[in-house]
């Protein structure tokens, strides 16, 4: 299990010079474990949805734009745009000069991990779902995997440090933000391998809290912290409505100023009611209805924060590191930011 496991003491066994007999000692010893995220099958899911040169499998993103950094001069070439000629360096030379850019670079990537009382639920994976409804020899129903199920917050630690590795490769900095009843980790956005080591011992022992989430203390905070323009990505759950109502209303204070990603976790049976055509008893009939309401509402909840310039999405359970990152490529590409 993800955490952090204190050592204090150790057994330690010593075989006699002729090998007749052990001597064995129990000593203090002052250490700790730290047990990661695994992020082996992840980074395999996300492997070739951005550029990773020298590496087998991987496809470059094309570029929507000519982007917005200066990189170099070059010589006039037909075709090029009369906005691009640089006429200083023109009329030095004496002949024709174009302007080349390129894509910006050292870009500010947050991610805002929620790790309140709503994302303690666990998320139950399509396999364990499917091996619990198989029979075994005689009919009956197999024994439930005795394993814990996965949290909502395990997802969303493994999907920032995925989009942590996506925007080290891309060249832009990258950022941490934790919080439940109050800000609890702030990490200013860096690059470089040291940088990702201290993003990731800041996360690795989070757990989720049983309080309320209090977005007005995380917007003032963003607000006030946060000056250069941001790609600023939330993982949290909106299926609550005072909460959703009080996500939308704090939205206002940094909607303007940065790129906001909402993304939350779609939970289960939560869908159009016509979706899933294997209803076989009427009980099954009102949970589809209880599930279609709950969709039309985080429809609507879109729909209000699309208004003010936010994008909200229902990510897969098991994609949710993939969708991440196709997010912040499409962002990239069409050089939102």
């Amino acid at each position: 299990k993800r955490g952090n496991y204190p050592l204090e003491s150790c057994y330690l066994e010593a075989a006699s010079p002729w090998g007749l007999w052990a001597v064995r000692a129990l000593r203090p010893a002052r250490a700790e474990i730290r047990v990661y995220p695994n992020l082996l099958s992840e980074r395999k899911g996300v492997a070739a949805l951005f550029l990773n040169r020298g590496q087998f499998g991987a496809h470059a993103q094309r570029q929507i734009g000519k982007g917005r950094d200066f990189e170099k001069l070059r010589d006039y070439v037909h075709g090029d745009s009369f906005e691009d000629v640089h006429w200083k360096a023109t009329a030095k030379r004496g002949r024709p000069v174009t302007k080349i850019f390129q894509i910006e670079r050292t870009q500010e990537v947050y991610v805002v991990i929620d790790a309140s009382r709503l994302s303690a639920r666990t998320m139950e994976s399509r396999e364990s779902k499917v091996e619990s409804r198989k029979p075994v020899s005689g009919g009956l129903p197999s024994i439930p995997d005795p394993r814990p199920s996965t949290t909502a917050l395990e997802r969303f630690i493994t999907a920032a440090l995925i989009l942590g590795l996506a925007a080290e490769q891309q060249g832009d900095l990258f950022g941490l933000l934790t919080f439940s009843d109050k800000v609890q980790k702030f990490v200013r956005a860096k690059n470089g391998k040291a940088h990702y080591a201290a993003c990731r011992d800041s996360i690795y022992a989070l757990q989720p809290q049983t309080v309320t989430p209090d977005f007005d203390e995380l917007c003032s905070f963003i607000r006030l912290r946060l000056r250069r323009r941001a790609l600023v990505v939330f993982l949290t759950s909106l299926d609550d409505p005072l909460l959703a109502e009080s996500f939308a209303r704090n939205m206002d204070l940094i909607c303007r100023q940065h790129l906001i990603l909402v993304n939350m976790v779609q939970p289960p049976g939560v869908r159009p009611v016509f979706s899933d055509p294997n209803v076989a008893s009427l009980d099954e009939v009102y949970q589809h209805l209880g599930g279609h309401v709950l969709w039309h509402k985080l429809r609507e909840l879109e729909k209000i924060l699309q208004r003010r310039g936010v994008h909200f999405s229902l990510l897969d359970n098991e994609k949710l590191s993939a969708q991440l990152v196709t997010q912040y490529v499409n962002v990239k590409q069409r050089q939102l930011i």
